[in-house]
């Protein structure tokens, strides 16, 4: 007797594509939005029950014990890597059609209450979205859906985690297709708004229909929309400096400290120092967005920029050193603390002018933090909008957005997400020539129908096997150790083949033609693709180990190209 499971994986095999999706979808919401409270509940338990210990002297030291533990459960327990996490979810569905280890669902989760429970300067964002992917990748492929199907579903399983922790189901969305998958197109955006929205209802359902930020009525006057510009460029600037203080943090530690637990502790252990000073860099930080949002935040204006900076480096000491969390929530606390710096400066500088409150100011310096670090306005935007029910700060929040997110791009072009894949050579984005190519192997385009031709071979013997090839490309290789040593290129030595009296005289080692660019098995196309374009070629050898294997053709090349474009329009 089939099971009930087996059963329903038959059925749904023969739906309609459109219907699949729709319906795993579904279920990937539930599941994602079920982990995301999961984590969420974790961490106000753990924080709840560490918080009054933080007094104690000896507090310093749990944001390193935290995580230190958390590597060690990542490397030795889970056999897991660390990470970020959002550029190995990206890389998955570039390169490897959306294929994510199961066990990663329940890894980052568990590490990620490691690290910010006891004190590490991060969110739980990018463990919710790797741990929702990674769920979304089993069920499409316990269901068979293909690999273009698959990636759907996993950017699905992306956007019901992040829907879920913040209560913010448009965000999922625009997340999930902006700084994910890249691509907006009607098949990507139907399964992956009710996964977002399904993991929103969960979220609810189980934790209350409450937006994370509460605020009261701005009065906004016409100066604050000029001074908009101000906090625009002041929000990209602490952008830049925080990608660069975290990826310099990154860098260094781990050429200096080669033991992964000990780099994770030495940085917690940082984490807990600056703590000492400025008890709002410790854990995710929310209660303190929540005084500016609401106008409470007492200390002045130079703790205020003080702690700007105490963020941006406890938040690159837990980070970059490779403790488990997000960006989200070190961004948001950051840029309501340039918002509120910008705001009372303003109010020093120009006492005499009408301006908005520093919760207004706070909540636009996060929209163009997150904008910036991102390099997504729009998941900027729409996160503002939904966690604080800022409808009335539209305006504002978009022009502060792009402002920012327009002049950090200058300096950063590439979000935080998408620089360590660039840096790796491993960013394949929708529709790219890079992605199509990705797809594609040397090997797989290999042409073997070749004549190869020996050195000390008398041009008489050459005429023969000329006039039943082909081919314009003859290779010529050591009869004895079978190593290649050159190429005969037909155009070259048509002159010789009219004039009978050097056809005895002439060998093939004269005229065999020593430079060129070789091809190997391991070459990514794109490099070929270049190989080509700089040679003039329209076929170029192939060769491993001295060995010639065949040759690659640019007309077979682009031959394929067009064949894997076609394969990858969305159907």
């Amino acid at each position: 007797m089939i099971s009930p499971l087996k059963q329903l994986r038959y059925e749904l095999s023969h739906l309609d594509t459109r219907l699949q999706l729709i319906l795993v979808s579904s279920i990937v919401g539930v599941f994602s939005g079920l982990v995301s409270v999961a984590l969420n509940m974790g961490l106000k338990y753990g924080s709840l029950h560490l918080k009054e210990l933080r007094t104690i002297w000896y507090a310093i030291f749990f944001p390193a014990l935290g995580a230190g533990l958390s590597i060690f459960f990542l490397r030795y327990v889970m056999k897991d890597v660390g990470g970020h996490g959002v550029p190995e979810v990206i890389y998955s569905i570039t390169k490897r059609g959306g294929l994510l280890r199961l066990r990663s669902s329940i890894s980052r989760i568990i590490s990620c209450l490691l690290t910010i429970a006891s004190g590490g300067s991060a969110g739980p964002e990018a463990p919710v979205v790797i741990s929702g992917a990674s769920i979304g990748s089993n069920i499409a492929s316990y269901f068979w859906l293909r690999d273009q199907q698959r990636i759907v579903i996993v950017a699905s399983g992306a956007a019901s985690a992040i829907a879920a922790i913040f209560n913010a189901p448009a965000t999922g969305i625009i997340f999930a297709i902006e700084a994910i998958l890249g691509e907006w197109t009607s098949i990507n955006l139907v399964p992956i708004a009710i996964a977002s929205v399904l993991g929103t209802e969960v979220s609810r359902v189980l934790q209350g229909n409450q937006i994370p930020f509460q605020h009261r009525g701005f009065h906004i006057y016409w100066f604050d929309l000029i001074a908009c510009i101000g906090l625009a460029i002041l929000t990209a600037f602490a952008s830049v400096l925080f990608i660069r203080v975290l990826r310099a943090v990154n860098k260094n530690s781990t050429k200096w400290i080669r033991t992964s637990w000990l780099r994770a502790s030495i940085g917690g252990l940082v984490v807990g120092l600056i703590g000492l000073l400025f008890p709002d860099v410790l854990g995710e930080g929310y209660e303190y967005i929540r005084s500016i949002i609401e106008e409470q935040y007492t200390p002045g204006i130079f703790i205020a920029g003080l702690s700007i900076l105490a963020k941006i480096f406890a938040t690159s000491s837990t980070i970059g050193t490779g403790g488990s969390g997000g960006i989200f929530a070190p961004c948001l606390v950051i840029g309501s603390f340039t918002g509120l710096f910008f705001q009372r400066a303003l109010h020093t500088l120009l006492p005499h002018v009408s301006l908005a409150s520093e919760g207004y100011f706070g909540l636009l310096g996060m929209a163009g933090v997150l904008s910036s670090v991102l390099q997504a306005p729009m998941t900027g935007i729409f996160l503002i909008i939904e966690i604080t029910g800022g409808f009335d700060v539209l305006v504002s929040v978009v022009l502060v957005s792009v402002l920012s997110s327009t002049i950090s791009h200058i300096f950063n072009p590439y979000s935080i997400y998408h620089q360590e894949l660039i840096e790796r050579g491993e960013l394949y984005r929708p529709r790219t020539d890079a992605k199509v190519l990705s797809e594609l192997k040397v090997m797989e385009l290999l042409e073997r129908d070749c004549h190869v031709i020996h050195p000390h071979m008398k041009l008489k013997e050459l005429i023969p096997i000329i006039e039943k090839s082909h081919r314009n490309y003859y290779p010529v290789e050591d009869p004895e150790s079978k190593r290649f040593l050159g190429l005969v290129y037909l155009d070259d030595i048509k002159p010789l083949l009219f004039n009978t009296s050097l056809h005895e005289s002439v060998v093939v080692e004269e005229i065999m033609n020593q430079d060129y660019e070789i091809v190997t098995p391991d070459d990514e196309l794109t490099e070929v693709l270049e190989k080509f374009d700089r040679t003039g070629s329209w076929s170029l050898p192939v060769v491993h180990g001295g060995r010639f294997l065949g040759l690659i053709s640019k007309a077979t090349l682009l031959d394929h190209y067009r064949k894997e474009l076609l394969a990858q329009e969305p159907d």
